[in-house]
């Protein structure tokens, strides 16, 4: 009886000797070598074949891979084994983050890297939820609860991405609870007492050191004293503050001196959230700093004359260029050493501290919560719940009366 021809579609299973000699040419269970597979879908448009290849020890391994590959293309997949977790990351790194900075890519890039060091060789189609709770878990005593909670959502995000580009059939990262980590750095806020010291150590500190390299490198003490004296009363976010522009944002003459938020330093230039976007009104502290600062940066334009970059920001390094968030952060920290706070501060503090004196004073979480531009009060309840006071009573009105104080010990310039 002669061997049944396979028929159109059919997929081929043969046996592979791999150069040796046949010892059982019907069931080759004496043979070396391996079962082999082929799955044929028509063709590519290059007009090249659609093949699939699988292997096994046995031939109804084959069979059984046979069976699982067809599945897996029926439902449109195109998995492999040699398409890792890591690979999946660094597909997303890539291509999946259109629009975001260099700066947010290597983020998340750092996140997912201790992750990776546990599962990135895995083949992503042979990933188990178990296995990524066992990887989260082993990184709960390095990793710090906010970093680990990043590091599992971009892991997410990454297999999402691989999800939509038929590389997996589900995104099994997604079925598991981030653990809580190690503690981090507590958010913190200066006391009324301490925000009083950094503000008048922002204006008597000497000249302020920005690039040590250069021929210039000492800045007008006004500068800092400006941009504490804006993020401490106003609650703006440090990425706000720095994309503040005089003409378009900041109106020191009106009734009342306002800055408006319409943008940050961020990619895209846009704000956080819809309701980012705000005016507030000036407390008469940082209109005064405004005022000082306005003048010592004319003074800067004039010195750097033909190598001033004029963008029309408040904030600029000392040729009008946009000032970093690095070059914030360490005169930040020489100030507040200067105050005798110690070095364990960030600007990023001084909008905490902004909703920790508004709410010591008794306003209401839903006004702290407009004025600070979160979407809704349960951010600010959940993201500041430390800061926050359950008590009820707007924000230049009680920055005023509790830095009002401060006018002369600050300015000689105020207009």
């Amino acid at each position: 009886m002669g061997t049944k021809r396979r028929g159109r579609g059919e997929d081929t299973i043969i046996f592979d000797h791999e150069g040796s000699d046949c010892r059982d040419s019907r069931y080759h269970r004496h043979c070396s070598g391996r079962w082999r597979g082929v799955i044929s879908k028509g063709y590519w448009p290059d007009g090249r074949r659609r093949r699939y290849k699988v292997s096994g020890r046995t031939k109804q391994d084959v069979i059984d891979a046979l069976k699982r590959k067809n599945e897996e293309l029926d439902a449109g997949l195109s998995t492999s084994k040699t398409y890792t977790i890591k690979k999946a990351a660094e597909d997303w790194l890539e291509h999946g983050l259109p629009g975001r900075s260099d700066r947010t890519r290597q983020i998340y890039h750092d996140a997912l890297a201790p992750l990776l060091e546990k599962i990135g060789k895995r083949p992503l189609r042979n990933l188990t939820a178990e296995e990524v709770e066992t990887a989260l878990r082993s990184l709960t005593g390095s990793l710090a609860s906010r970093s680990l909670k990043i590091a599992h959502e971009s892991l997410v995000r990454a297999i999402r991405y691989a999800e939509a580009r038929d590389k997996v059939g589900r995104n099994v990262a997604a079925l598991v609870d981030t653990p809580k980590g190690r503690d981090g750095r507590r958010r913190r806020a200066f006391t009324l007492a301490q925000a009083v010291e950094l503000i008048v150590a922002s204006r008597t500190l000497p000249d302020l050191q920005l690039h040590p390299g250069l021929k210039d490198p000492r800045r007008p003490a006004s500068l800092m004293h400006a941009y504490i004296a804006v993020s401490l009363m106003s609650g703006v976010r440090p990425e706000e503050a720095r994309a503040i522009g005089w003409e378009q944002d900041v109106n020191l003459d009106g009734d009342p001196p306002s800055v408006a938020v319409l943008r940050a330093d961020r990619a895209g230039g846009d704000v956080k959230t819809s309701k980012s976007r705000r005016a507030l009104q000036l407390p008469q502290t940082a209109v005064a700093a405004l005022w000082e600062w306005q003048e010592d940066q004319a003074a800067e334009r004039q010195v750097a004359g033909a190598r001033w970059r004029d963008n029309g920001r408040v904030f600029t390094t000392a040729t009008g260029a946009p000032l970093d968030i690095r070059n914030v952060r360490r005169m930040f920290k020489a100030i507040c050493v200067h105050a005798g706070l110690g070095r364990d501060w960030a600007p990023r503090d001084l909008r905490h501290t902004f909703v920790s004196l508004l709410s010591d004073d008794g306003m209401a979480i839903e006004k702290i919560s407009r004025l600070v531009g979160h979407t809704s009060s349960h951010v600010t309840e959940t993201v500041y719940r430390q800061e926050l006071r359950p008590v009820l009573q707007e924000g230049a009105e009680v920055m005023d009366r509790l830095f009002g104080g401060l006018n002369g010990q600050t300015s000689t310039r105020a207009r």
